[in-house]
């Protein structure tokens, strides 16, 4: 349904799109102009929600504040964990040690 140029002229002031124009009612500008602004009230578009302050709070064990908690001291214990030197060299692993979880289970049986 197309709004007539009074319905135009009573929305478009008022932020209504012309399909909210359209669904006006009113025989003169004045009715036109107070059922928009009662379409604006009964359809209004939900406030922003108010953003949260994040404050601070318990930090984890790789932000403390040992000393370490520095971008090297983070490669430092990185490469520490998964036993890289400092060229980036892993060392080197026993044969036959295949690294396996040892939680998983076998989805079959062999007969």
């Amino acid at each position: 349904m197309e709004p007539t140029p009074e319905q135009l002229a009573a929305g478009e002031p008022k932020g209504l799109t012309p399909d909210m124009c359209a669904r006006l009612r009113g025989e003169t500008p004045e009715e036109l102009s107070a059922d928009a602004d009662a379409f604006l009230t009964e359809f209004a578009p939900p406030a922003p929600p108010v953003p949260v302050a994040r404050v601070g709070g318990p930090r984890g064990v790789d932000v403390a504040s040992n000393g370490r908690g520095t971008v090297s001291g983070g490669a430092a214990r990185y490469r520490e964990k998964h036993g890289i030197d400092d060229e980036g060299r892993r060392e080197e692993r026993r044969p036959g040690h295949v690294n396996r979880n040892p939680f998983a289970e076998n989805g079959y049986s062999m007969e």
